[in-house]
C-alpha cells in the first residue's frame, strides 16, 4: 500500500497507514527495552551458575558491548540494501533467540560468547528500528521520536520488574527461555505488520529540521541516494558526540549512583537503590512528554535547555550533602537528558539516514560504555562525588555543541 500519494487521493489512507507504523514501531522499541532489562536483572544467578568471579564477568560482560558495536557499524549498510523494516524484523528475532543463550552457558568464556551475539541482536535492532523511526518523523513532520524511546524505558521497566517478581521462582534458564518465547511471538504479529508497510516517503511541504542540510533523498528529491559529503559526515559525528555525552550520564548512574548514595552519604541499601529508579522514572516522563516539548521549543532549544537542567540537576546530585536532595538531584539530571538523546539520533538519521544513525548511535552507545570506567578511574584519582560532576560537564557540552548546530 502506498503511503504517499502525489495527488493527496488517498490522505486517509496514508494517515491510517502512518498511524499503524507508529503503533508497530513503538511496539519494537518496548520489545527491545523489556527483553533487555529481563536478561539484565538476571546477572547475578548466571554468574553464580558460570561459577565466574567479578573479573571473568565483566570480561564477559564486555561481549554484549563488541557484538553491538561491530553490529552497529554494518546495519546501516544492511538497512540501506534490504530496508529497514526487514532489519528490524531480523534483528527482532535474533535479539529473542539470544536472550536465551546465556543461562546455557558454563563458564565466562562460553558466557562471553553467548553474550556477544545477544549484543550483535540489540545493537543491530537499534539501529534499525530508530532508522525506520527517523523515516516515519519526516513523514510526519512532527517531532515524536521522543516517544518511541518513552516505550523503550517503559519496556525496560517493565522487564526488569516482571524479572524481580520472577527471580524467586523462576531459574534463569526457564525466565529467559520465557522471554525469548515471548519475543517471538511479539515478532511474529508485529514483524509481519511491518514488513507489509513500505516506507512512508516525507511530504514535499514537510518542515526541515534545523541544523540539517537538504539531502538527496529528502523531499523534492525523492528516491536519490544520500551521499555523506564532508558537510554532512561532519553533522553526523556532532550529533553522535551529543548522544555520546548523554549516554555518558546514563551509563555512569546506573553503575555508580547506587552507590554514591550508599558509600559518601549513608543511605540504606533500599534507599541507596531508589537513586537509578528516580532517574530512569523521570526521563521515561520527560521522555512521554518530548514531542509536546519539541513542538513549543523547536530542536535546538530543547537540546540547551535540557543539557542545562541535566547539568545543574547532576550537580546536585553529585555535591549535595544530603540524601533527599542528591535523589531529586538525579531525577532533574533524568528529565533534563530524556529527550537529547532521541533528538540527536533523529538528526543524525534525517541528515545520512540509515548511516548516520548507524554513527551517531555507535558513538552514543560507546557513552554508556565509557562513563562507569572513567567514574571509577577519576573516582580513584579524587573522588566519587567529583568524579559524578563529569556527567554535569559532558551534559552541558552537550548543550553547547547543540546550540552550535543551530545555524551550521
Amino acid at each position: 500500500m502506498p503511503l504517499i500519494n502525489k495527488l493527496g487521493a488517498r490522505a486517509p489512507a496514508r494517515d491510517s497507514a502512518l498511524t499503524r507504523l507508529r503503533v508497530v514501531l513503538t511496539v519494537f522499541f518496548a520489545l527491545d527495552g523489556f527483553l533487555f532489562a529481563g536478561w539484565v536483572v538476571r546477572i547475578p544467578a548466571v554468574k553464580q551458575q558460570t561459577h565466574s568471579s567479578t573479573g571473568a564477568l565483566g570480561l564477559a560482560l564486555l561481549g554484549v558491548s563488541a557484538g553491538a558495536v561491530l553490529t552497529m557499524v554494518f546495519t546501516g549498510r544492511l538497512c540501506r540494501r534490504y530496508g529497514s523494516h526487514p532489519v528490524t524484523v531480523a534483528c527482532a528475532v535474533l535479539l529473542s533467540l539470544s536472550i536465551a543463550l546465556p543461562p546455557l552457558t558454563h563458564s565466562a568464556p562460553a558466557l562471553g560468547a553467548a553474550l556477544f551475539v545477544l549484543g550483535a541482536g540489540y545493537g543491530g535492532i537499534n539501529v534499525a528500528f530508530n532508522s525506520a523511526a527517523v523515516e516515519l518523523v519526516n513523514a510526519l513532520g512532527r517531532p515524536i521520536m521522543p516517544s518511541f524511546h518513552a516505550a523503550f524505558s517503559l519496556g525496560g521497566m517493565a522487564g526488569a520488574g516482571l524479572g524481580g517478581l520472577v527471580a524467586g521462582q523462576l531459574s534463569p534458564m526457564r525466565h529467559l527461555f520465557g522471554l525469548t518465547l515471548v519475543g517471538l511471538a511479539v515478532t511474529a504479529v508485529a514483524g509481519r505488520v511491518l514488513l507489509r508497510t513500505d516506507p512512508p516517503t516525507p511530504a514535499d511541504d514537510a518542515p526541515r529540521q534545523e541544523g540539517v542540510p537538504r539531502q538527496k533523498g529528502e523531499p523534492g528529491q525523492e528516491g536519490a541516494p544520500r551521499r555523506l559529503d564532508g558537510r554532512t559526515r561532519g553533522l553526523v559525528i556532532v550529533f553522535g558526540l551529543i548522544a555520546l555525552c548523554t549516554a555518558y550520564g546514563e551509563g555512569a548512574l546506573a553503575d555508580w549512583g547506587a552507590l554514591h548514595l550508599q558509600q559518601d552519604l549513608d543511605a540504606s541499601p533500599g534507599l541507596a537503590a531508589a537513586g537509578y529508579s528516580c532517574f530512569a522514572l523521570a526521563m521515561t516522563v520527560g521522555r512521554l512528554g518530548g514531542t509536546r516539548l519539541l513542538e513549543r521549543l523547536g530542536r535546538t532549544r530543547t537540546v540547551v535547555a535540557g543539557g542545562t537542567t541535566a547539568a545543574s540537576g547532576m550537580l546536585a546530585g553529585s555535591l549535595a550533602p544530603t540524601v533527599w536532595l542528591v535523589l531529586l538531584g538525579f531525577a532533574v539530571t533524568g528529565l533534563g537528558l530524556a529527550n537529547i538523546f532521541p533528538v540527536a539520533i533523529e538528526r543524525a538519521g534525517t541528515a545520512a539516514g540509515p548511516t548516520g544513525v548507524a554513527v551517531a548511535s555507535t558513538l552514543g552507545y560507546g557513552g554508556m560504555l565509557l562513563g562507569p570506567p572513567a567514574i571509577g578511574f577519576m573516582a580513584a584519582w579524587f573522588s566519587l562525588p567529583v568524579a559524578l560532576t563529569s556527567v554535569a560537564a559532558l551534559a552541558a557540552v552537550a548543550a553547547l555543541v547543540g546550540l552550535t548546530t543551530h545555524r551550521t
